[in-house]
């Protein structure tokens, strides 16, 4: 690989979000443990957050959206407990 194409992926690499990067680690459970979607996004709204986007991720779900203070935030939970396992809050 030609030096200048090199420095340009480590330049790409570099300038990319950590988030791009660091995944949540969420316990493995059969998919008949998890809490179900709906009420999974019904329990988080009820805790005061404004959901924009939900996902599963891995083992986790994700979230994109606002929590009580309005703040943007991307949080993982565990499927099965609904726990937070890692999160992102604006400051």
């Amino acid at each position: 690989m030609k030096p200048l194409a090199l420095a340009a992926l480590i330049g790409i690499a570099a300038a990319a979000p950590l988030s791009a990067f660091a995944k949540a680690d969420c316990k493995a459970y059969p998919k008949a443990e998890w809490m179900k979607e709906a009420d999974a996004k019904a329990k988080l709204e009820g805790q005061g957050y404004a959901i924009k986007k939900f996902k599963v991720d891995g083992n986790c779900y994700e979230i994109y959206g606002k929590n009580k203070e309005g703040k943007k935030v991307e949080i993982y939970f565990d499927a099965k407990t609904l726990e937070p396992v890692k999160s992102e809050i604006e400051k």
